[in-house]
């Protein structure tokens, strides 16, 4: 198994020297019925699509799909293995942009995530706003599965 390098920004410049590099790939993460009926339960979004894996086999997807929310709620956890904010005092997710759902993720398949830095803005003295290109990909899969902006706030 590849480690995956995890960045540890400190400061703007830090920060400013990461833009444009591609960060990852992340580790694979399994997307299993058992994750995909959790996500379910937690969202109440029970779509049988999701949770019937009997009627879902005769769907034109042949099984289950994860949501396409589940992917988006893991890249703050993949994330971090790609990056540790921890050179700041006070980080926050300030939310998404163009919020892309390419393609539908098979129930089993595994997914990983690269990112790439695209935006950092100083907001105020040792204050910054970073805005992060999120592509989640899955094995065997040509397209992404989805694409994101993720904004984030950093101060010291």
């Amino acid at each position: 198994m590849t480690q995956t390098t995890q960045h540890r920004p400190t400061s703007v410049q830090d920060l400013k020297d990461l833009l444009e590099v591609e960060l990852g790939p992340t580790q694979w993460h399994l997307v299993d019925q058992t994750k995909i009926d959790g996500f379910a339960d937690l969202t109440g979004d029970h779509q049988w699509i999701h949770v019937d894996p009997e009627r879902a086999a005769q769907s034109p997807f042949g099984s289950t799909i994860a949501h396409g929310l589940y992917s988006l709620s893991r890249t703050p956890a993949f994330l971090e293995e790609l990056m540790a904010f921890d050179g700041f005092a006070h980080s926050l997710n300030y939310g998404y942009d163009r919020v892309r759902f390419i393609h539908p993720l098979p129930v089993n398949s595994r997914i990983r995530l690269r990112a790439k830095l695209t935006s950092v803005e100083e907001t105020a003295p040792g204050a910054v706003k970073v805005v992060t290109e999120l592509t989640v990909e899955a094995e065997g899969i040509d397209k992404p599965i989805l694409v994101a902006e993720s904004i984030g706030r950093f101060s010291s």
